[in-house]
């Protein structure tokens, strides 16, 4: 009896809902992730052994445990955003809840971008490597809807840019359907107009056109009815320009549905995504039916050699270059408190890098700057004992008129607003947020050493 009054006094109820969010949050940032690392990273091994359809095996499983992933997300989200609202009164309480989803689940997104990146240079089939680059389209959704959960601003949400590669645009696009439909209750049926697939090769991201399609997709599916909406799409060749040409793309539905909506939440990363990539979109609609029209320029692929827009290298940048080390040349001190995120990291950075040491704390790490010398610091923020933002600060108070500088570059899992403010505050160099290209971790290496 004394158990039942008690359940029903504010701060019992509170803490009952908050310990459901945390039991969802650790099945979604653990149980399913896991087992999706675990399937891709059975993936590469298969395919270090020339075992590339049974790889594609389990980049398939890993696809089908990360929508699961992806649909349970979802569904804690708007618990969070209930429990955010009915938590006004306790303003911190509902903010370390989000803090902490935040950072979370970007933890094991982190790791299966890497491994799609890694699957996607490795010796794949044509319609497993389309797969993988799905899986990563994916898991930067997800990230984003996470983003719209814990930024205050658009202008916050960053994507970090990927080496380009010879794709096509239809495959693509087709690819991003067939892992849509393997969602519980899609809901949407789709035709694509298919044309001759020659007409439609570029250079470039895919990825980025996977994500447009998928919050599309998605934006259509949350506003439709029990009913299937059928969704049907066609490509045209727009102008061709000396490097790029333009591909207008046509998405009808037999639903008065805006697919992009400015001014609320349907299509908000499309829309982003289409504007920063220099592309324009326009919408019409009728009592059953509703046209998204796309416009977006694709680079030329490289197999056309007069098409190829030439790089021209300034004598300042070859001065530069002649001061920089390779990186089989640098030592390296990684400080990551995760041990998946170490591996994955290492399995990324190891072959192109002379030596790598690794810390599992701030405090570690400057232990480890007393008896070693490093040409970069790659550090984690959020760890125990000494976080990433103190070690820095206490990095550079040692620097202090010795006139050393070692580039610290933050990976971190938290993406707030202020957070990489915070970071430069703290005397950090650069910083990226999980999840990231391991090519975009390259490049920010090779800009500081």
């Amino acid at each position: 009896m004394l158990r039942d009054q008690e359940s029903k006094t504010p701060g019992s109820s509170e803490n009952y809902h908050s310990g459901k969010l945390n039991d969802k949050l650790n099945l979604i940032t653990g149980t399913y992730p896991l087992s999706a690392i675990g399937s891709l990273i059975i993936a590469v091994l298969l395919i270090s052994f020339d075992l590339r359809l049974a790889a594609g095996c389990f980049v398939i499983a890993g696809a089908l445990l990360l929508v699961i992933t992806i649909r349970k997300t979802k569904g804690l989200i708007n618990e969070i955003k209930e429990s955010s609202t009915e938590l006004t009164e306790s303003e911190d309480k509902s903010n370390d809840i989000i803090d902490d989803f935040s950072h979370r689940i970007r933890e094991p997104l982190n790791t299966i971008v890497i491994i799609g990146d890694m699957l996607m240079e490795s010796n794949l089939l044509r319609k497993q490597k389309e797969l993988a680059e799905t899986l990563v389209a994916s898991a930067n959704n997800m990230v984003t809807t996470v983003n719209e959960l814990t930024m205050q601003s658009a202008g916050s949400l960053r994507s970090e840019a990927r080496k380009g590669i010879r794709y096509n645009i239809l495959s693509a696009i087709q690819n991003t359907i067939e892992l849509y439909n393997l969602k519980e209750n899609a809901n949407l049926d789709f035709i694509l107009n298919k044309k001759d697939h020659n007409d439609f090769e570029c250079f470039g991201d895919p990825i980025i056109l996977k994500q447009i399609f998928l919050d599309i997709f998605n934006s259509i599916r949350d506003q439709g009815t029990d009913r299937v909406t059928k969704v049907t799409i066609s490509l045209k060749n727009g102008k061709e320009l000396e490097y790029e040409r333009y591909v207008g793309v046509r998405i009808q539905t037999d639903k008065n549905i805006p697919m992009i909506d400015n001014n609320g939440r349907a299509g908000y990363l499309a829309s982003k995504l289409i504007s920063a990539n220099k592309g324009t979109f326009s919408q019409e609609s009728g009592t059953n039916y509703s046209v998204l029209n796309i416009s977006l320029p694709f680079r030329y692929p490289p197999a056309n050699p007069e098409r190829r827009p030439a790089i021209s290298v300034t004598e300042e940048t070859k001065e530069k270059k002649k001061n920089r080390k390779n990186l089989n040349e640098i030592s390296l001190l990684l400080v990551e408190d995760n041990l998946i995120n170490q591996k994955i990291i290492l399995l990324s950075l190891k072959p192109l890098v002379k030596k790598i040491d690794t810390a599992s704390n701030g405090r570690e790490a400057i232990e480890k700057l007393g008896t070693s010398d490093y040409d970069i610091i790659l550090m984690d923020i959020q760890m125990p004992v000494m976080n990433g933002l103190d070690a820095a600060e206490n990095i550079r108070e040692m620097e202090a008129g010795t006139g050393q500088h070692i580039p610290i570059v933050a990976i971190t899992a938290n993406a707030m607003l202020g957070d990489r403010e915070r970071c430069i505050s703290a005397g950090i160099d650069d910083y990226i947020s999980k999840p990231f290209q391991p090519g975009a971790l390259i490049e920010k290496i090779k800009n500081l050493v």
